[in-house]
């Protein structure tokens, strides 16, 4: 019987190929178990297949049920749907979960380790917009509908809490705008706070936050927070804030988890701008593999990456542009690799 985990790779658009060849010989030296699936989607999709989610990767995923995925290019305004927000919706995964820790210290933050735990699918994300015409101008009132439900708040926050439980957190926040969003995030507040007291007092803090507050607490004193778990649009914002925290998006790596399927990502965008120029850095993708592991539960395999993520760049001290270093993609990968088999 084989000991392989089948996934489904999409080496993404941009700069996406070339930071994935860096993270498949980080996973390779690791020995790590997957079976890949290599298949386009975003512009790649469009380019030879005619569509953003070709039906050939859809299928590959709902085959592995697993996926590791580059950044995939979504034009603004107009053009096609995100792929992003399509794939969450197909595969229902309703939770989207970003860790961040400090990695190099000596920012303006150091060791912060938080996550925030972003609902997927509903919200104002859902999509549900329209134009009303007044005289000539057809796109004179443009108008959004958010939709929350209590099922799929519970789930989220229900997946949150567990969360905390099992990594040994201490504290959840849960993340709001009740006082005027008295129904749309009311219903979330009131659902987190009626779990809790059912089935998770005593396990963990819990506190409740407006948004607004959170956002300046974060960047006051960033250390009170644990576990932050908020809406859609909320955790959007809040996220990347977080990953600010610890030195940008390129150290932001992001799991999206569902009942059947959980796609791990770096969150940050294409970089069209560098694409090809090797000088990408891999770490937001390293990182999203390394939870990858943990969700196969090779927790092992995970520690090693990441202690060798962190050795590579405060020991060897081999860092690509964006953290101050002179390193290209090819320098940088190398020098983990030969952190992961000299471990």
């Amino acid at each position: 019987m084989s000991n392989k985990i089948p996934a489904t790779l999409i080496p993404g658009d941009g700069i996406g190929p070339e930071i994935v060849e860096a993270t498949l010989a980080a996973l390779d030296a690791l020995k790590a178990p997957f079976e890949w699936d290599s298949q386009v989607a975003g512009l790649g999709g469009v380019k030879s297949a005619g569509d953003p989610l070709p039906p050939a990767t859809l299928d590959s995923i709902r085959r592995t049920r697993l996926a590791l995925k580059g950044p995939l290019e979504t034009p603004l305004g107009g053009g096609y749907r995100s792929s992003n927000v399509r794939l969450r919706e197909e595969f229902q995964l309703f939770a989207n979960l970003r860790p961040a820790r400090t990695i190099i210290p000596g920012g303006r933050y150091d060791n912060i380790d938080l996550v925030v735990v972003r609902e997927n699918l509903e919200g104002l994300y859902i999509g549900h917009e329209n134009y009303i015409r007044i005289d000539d101008d057809p796109q004179a009132v443009a108008m959004a509908t958010g939709i929350n439900t209590r099922q799929g708040s519970r789930r989220l926050i229900e997946y949150a809490f567990e969360h905390a439980v099992a990594t040994g957190r201490k504290k959840v926040t849960i993340v709001h705008k009740a006082n005027i969003l008295k129904a749309l995030t009311g219903i979330f507040l009131d659902t987190g706070v009626k779990l809790y007291e059912e089935k998770y007092k005593g396990r963990f803090e819990l506190e409740t936050m407006i948004v607004d507050a959170c956002a300046m607490k974060l960047v006051l004193n960033p250390w009170q927070f644990d576990v932050v778990v908020t809406t859609n649009l909320f955790g959007d914002v809040l996220s990347d804030l977080v990953a600010g925290l610890v030195g940008g998006l390129g150290m932001a790596p992001g799991g999206n988890i569902g009942r059947d399927a959980a796609i791990f990502e770096a969150v940050h965008g294409s970089a069209p701008d560098i694409a090809g120029k090797g000088i990408a850095n891999p770490t937001a993708l390293l990182l999203a593999a390394a939870m990858m592991l943990d969700h196969v539960r090779r927790p092992e395999l995970a520690t090693r990456l990441r202690r060798a993520i962190d050795e590579t760049l405060n020991v060897d001290k081999v860092r690509t542009g964006d953290l101050g270093g002179s390193a290209s993609t090819a320098a940088f990968t190398k020098a983990l690799v030969s952190r992961i088999a000299n471990a």
